[in-house]
């Protein structure tokens, strides 16, 4: 939501993309770029990276081109402040040593697939600049609109994943900054915010005391898939 909220990244996506009908294959291949990019060998980040390049080549118009590096960052900021925004109500405030090396290594989102590295934000406190720069100028279009309202009611879903799509469309429309979200056209209660709130901090209670392997196993089962798909040295 918050990457085609950008005109040109919705631009793009709707002349170059069906995701909407498709949205678990997109799902697939956006976290098998995030895991094998973060957590893989280099040969599997390098391998899931070309990928993404090679698409990335073909998608090119009037105004946008997949491969500028203003885009590049956006999409990569989406997944760090998003990353932000869930772990900590969950897992506690990190040490700023640690909330530092986070933030480096969520640059490699967009220098892995070719964005120069003095693009991204030199510091979180640049970031946090950036951010809040795009949050209130971001020229949302009907485009963008469109887009959203496809990824809130996503089309041929398995009838078992059916019953996801509320809170699905809940927790995603409360998720998103409030100068992005009442651009798109979304109202946001009080009452949504407290139901949202209390459900992060049952969260908090529950998944942090699951076994490791638990809450691992998204990771490994696209580790797994990519590896399957990737020659290994002998």
């Amino acid at each position: 939501m918050l990457q085609i909220s950008h005109p040109q990244i919705a631009q793009g996506t709707a002349d170059f993309s069906n995701f909407a009908g498709r949205p678990l294959n997109r799902l697939h291949a956006t976290v098998t770029y995030l895991y094998g990019v973060l957590f893989g060998t280099r040969e599997e980040a390098r391998k899931v990276s070309d990928a993404v390049v090679a698409m990335h080549r073909r998608v090119s118009g009037r105004g946008y081109s997949a491969n500028d590096p203003e885009l590049q960052v956006w999409v990569a900021a989406t997944l760090y402040d998003t990353a932000m925004v869930l772990y900590e109500p969950v897992f506690g405030q990190l040490s700023d040593a640690d909330a530092d090396a986070c933030y480096q290594q969520y640059s490699v989102l967009a220098t892995a697939i070719g964005c120069p590295e003095h693009a991204w934000p030199a510091s979180r406190a640049e970031f946090s600049d950036y951010w809040q720069e795009m949050i209130s100028t971001l020229p949302i279009g009907d485009t963008s609109r469109e887009l959203a309202r496809a990824l809130l009611s996503p089309a041929d879903l398995p009838l078992i994943l059916r019953p996801t799509v509320p809170p699905y469309r809940f927790i995603t429309i409360g998720l998103l900054p409030d100068a992005i979200r009442q651009r798109l056209g979304y109202s946001w209660t009080p009452r949504q915010d407290r139901l949202l709130h209390h459900g992060l901090r049952l969260t908090s209670a529950i998944y942090p005391h699951l076994p490791l392997t638990l809450r691992e196993a998204p990771k490994t089962h696209f580790l797994n898939s990519l590896r399957r798909r990737t020659p290994q040295p002998e």
